[in-house]
């Protein structure tokens, strides 16, 4: 018996979560869901974003789905993003973010990559102060953090090429020409664990020339390991190749319970009318079932959602009318 977490959130997260616990329970595998609090109307209504009982259930259970949260962009006093929360208290180093072809017309074809992004350090690091008129951010890099992070890239890239049958290549990006001494570390770091790899071909790029690249041949870019802040930025950026922030799906792993979360925000400008894609949520769920030991399922899963979007059943953001409902409902049909 596994237990998940659900945490719908904020905004649309209270629609795609529920959608997502609909999926995986016509699945009939031996999981129990359990439901908690967090996010920014949390913080409202009990003075904090992530509270000690949702801390806590999180922390027993195997896995966490986690929604969305309305984070501010304004400083608000006792608030902290509770994804931010959950994956330093549960050191969730290595952010997976796969990124792959669907079918329709709103995917480019031949994508099949994963950017894999450090998930604790960098511009995230919570090390911000003003000093008058002066703002200043600290970029925290350590040889822990990205010697570990790369160390993952690596074993994801040769698991990827025991799949896919193809030679694995490894994208190390950073702007080591500018900051030196930063990047200048995670690329010192990233070249040294990469050699203990033979078979993995290595390429660097700069971030700049890495986005460029996302845009014009995504195809030929198999693992992308980067930092905190680039990675965020790149991901984003290539989920809009295959459908945008709707369809985008990621892992937290590290050493404690690991979170799985679609990429989207809150969306409140869509959220309660029943509008939200939902597919971002239940290729979350795939993920969360691989790293549970059900592969099995977990296929189930994405071919279902795969074959809905392949009938033509979306979701306004990708150019249809169906509603989180019926999208969810046909997936579950091709699940039962």
């Amino acid at each position: 018996m596994k237990t998940i977490c659900l945490i719908p959130g904020d905004g649309v997260g209270q629609e795609v979560v529920p959608a997502a616990a609909e999926v995986l329970q016509t699945l009939n595998l031996d999981l129990t869901l359990v439901e908690a609090e967090a996010g920014f109307a949390c913080f409202e209504k009990h003075g904090s974003a992530l509270p000690d009982a949702t801390l806590a259930l999180a922390r027993q259970s195997d896995a966490v789905l986690f929604g969305a949260t309305s984070s501010p962009s304004t400083v608000v006093p006792g608030y902290r993003s509770p994804i931010l929360v959950l994956r330093r208290e549960f050191d969730l180093y290595a952010n997976l973010r796969p990124v792959f072809s669907l079918p329709g017309e709103f995917s480019q074809p031949g994508i099949d990559l994963l950017i894999v992004r450090e998930n604790t350090e960098g511009f995230y690091s919570g090390r911000e102060r003003r000093e008058g008129d002066t703002a200043i951010a600290e970029r925290v890099i350590t040889r822990t953090g990205s010697e570990r992070i790369v160390r993952v890239a690596c074993e994801q890239a040769m698991r990827r090429s025991k799949v896919r049958g193809v030679p694995p290549v490894l994208t190390v990006v950073h702007k080591a020409n500018v900051l030196k001494l930063t990047d200048g570390l995670f690329r010192e770091c990233a070249l040294r664990v990469a050699a203990e790899f033979p078979d993995i071909k290595v390429n660097e790029l700069l971030v700049d020339s890495a986005a460029m690249k996302l845009v014009k041949s995504p195809q030929s870019i198999d693992v992308l390991v980067t930092t905190n802040l680039f990675g965020d930025i790149l991901s984003d950026e290539a989920s809009a190749l295959v459908g945008g922030l709707g369809v985008a799906p990621s892992a937290n792993l590290g050493a404690g319970t690991p979170v799985f979360e679609p990429v989207h925000g809150s969306a409140p400008d869509i959220a309660g009318q029943g509008i939200a894609n939902p597919v971002g949520a239940l290729l979350s769920s795939a993920l969360m079932l691989e790293t549970l030991g059900e592969p099995d399922a977990a296929g189930r899963l994405r071919r279902a959602v795969m074959d809905t979007l392949a009938s033509g059943l979306r979701t306004a953001d990708l150019g249809s009318t169906a509603t989180t409902a019926q999208f969810t409902r046909a997936v579950c049909d091709r699940l039962g």
